[in-house]
């Protein structure tokens, strides 16, 4: 008689946690045999096998005010969820990012008995660092993808384990510029910018149109530009299409990719990236670029006071100093990114300042995270069986 599998529940909330996940589950499966998994995930963690019960793009919002606008869909989600997870008594819940949806599960789950991991930290040491008291109350194991997490959660005892991050593993320390460009079919002398405006519809609802003028505004300055903009999904595409209509920019010199955001920016001279996982994408591309973020005025005015650092951007953040430029809400006019982007194009030194600090910062998190993070999960998972 075979064993019966062993279940393990897992929720990412978007795609970069569906990446994550993913590699999480490969890791996993490559260490021990006779695991189920169920959950919320996107098309990567489904590959290696997730059972997902809700799409993930039913999680995929940013923003409290965009977040209000679907929270009693998102909470009946959750209940629903929680509900089964309670009755099915899964092995072990992994909660992969989007915090906000994961925390309260996991205390739910914590209570019953139910071991959980949070496998990314939420953004305390940016902002709303009283979540830490709920952090402990909810997760029996920490991931930190950052060298500077694990001493915030050891503090209040909080088991933790640094394991790096994934992207750091993923992206090669150096990449060919002219190999990308042939492959993506760019020109192979122009200046070429990469746009970045966000993967989720309510990024580009507010940073689509900005990063389209700044484009149209920097082609004027420097002729020879030329845009490459990487799409997250079918979806997002035509968002941003339907914003280059809008804003009377379908003549700009642009190619737009549905995915590739690697290459494309392996294949830029500089990058306009919103604030998010892609600044850490580019930093380890070592592609020079200009931070922006945008929020609806409500979301904005409530996040501006509870941050406590003076910058947003991971590459600052991880390097401790504002190296790369930010414009950040009503300084992130088109006016002012083209200029920041005209001015990087010009400064090869500025350019080289960046990358010294993103080859640094590469290293840093270069951990194997992948192995890492499963030698952990399975040291809980084994841990609760003794």
């Amino acid at each position: 008689m075979q064993d019966r599998p062993t279940h393990v529940a897992m929720v990412a909330g978007e795609a970069s946690g569906d990446l994550l996940g993913s590699h999480l589950m490969a890791a996993l499966k490559a260490r021990r045999t006779g695991l189920r998994f169920s959950g919320i995930g996107g098309p990567k963690m489904i590959a290696e096998g997730l059972e997902s019960l809700y799409p993930i793009e039913q999680l995929s919002v940013r923003g409290y005010a965009e977040v209000l606008g679907q929270y009693r869909a998102i909470t009946e989600m959750r209940r629903r969820l929680a509900r089964r997870l309670l009755e099915e008594r899964p092995a072990l819940y992994v909660g992969i990012d989007s915090s906000d949806f994961n925390l309260e599960l996991e205390r739910q789950l914590k209570d019953a008995g139910i071991p959980t991991v949070q496998y990314v930290s939420p953004s305390i040491w940016a902002w709303r660092g009283w979540r830490v008291r709920r952090i402990a109350r909810s997760v029996t194991h920490l991931l930190a993808l950052f060298p500077f997490e694990p001493a915030l959660y050891e503090k209040a005892g909080v088991a933790v384990t640094y394991v790096g991050h994934p992207l750091a593993d993923l992206i090669p320390l150096a990449s060919d510029r002219a190999q990308a460009r042939a492959q993506l079919r760019l020109p192979a002398t122009a200046r070429i910018v990469a746009l970045l405006p966000g993967s989720r519809r309510s990024e580009l609802q507010y940073m689509g149109e900005i990063f389209v003028r700044a484009a149209r505004r920097l082609s004027e300055q420097l002729p020879e530009a030329h845009f490459v903009c990487p799409t997250a999904s079918r979806d997002t595409r035509e968002q941003f299409e339907a914003v280059l209509r809008s804003a009377g920019a379908a003549d700009l010199p642009l190619t737009l990719l549905y995915g590739h955001s690697h290459e494309a920016l392996a294949a830029a001279d500089v990058a306009l990236v919103a604030s998010g996982t892609a600044t850490l994408e580019t930093a380890l591309i070592k592609t020079p670029m200009v931070i922006a973020y945008r929020q609806s005025p409500l979301t904005w005015a409530l996040m501006r006071r509870m941050i406590y650092l003076p910058y947003i951007g991971l590459p600052n953040i991880l390097a401790g100093e504002a190296f790369v430029p930010e414009y950040i809400q009503n300084r992130a006019t088109p006016e002012a990114l083209a200029g920041a982007l005209a001015a990087l194009l010009q400064d090869p030194i500025a350019q080289q300042h960046q990358i010294e600090r993103f080859r640094a910062i590469h290293a840093t998190l270069r951990q194997n995270t992948a192995q890492k993070a499963a030698d952990a999960v399975l040291g809980v998972l084994d841990g609760a069986r003794a």
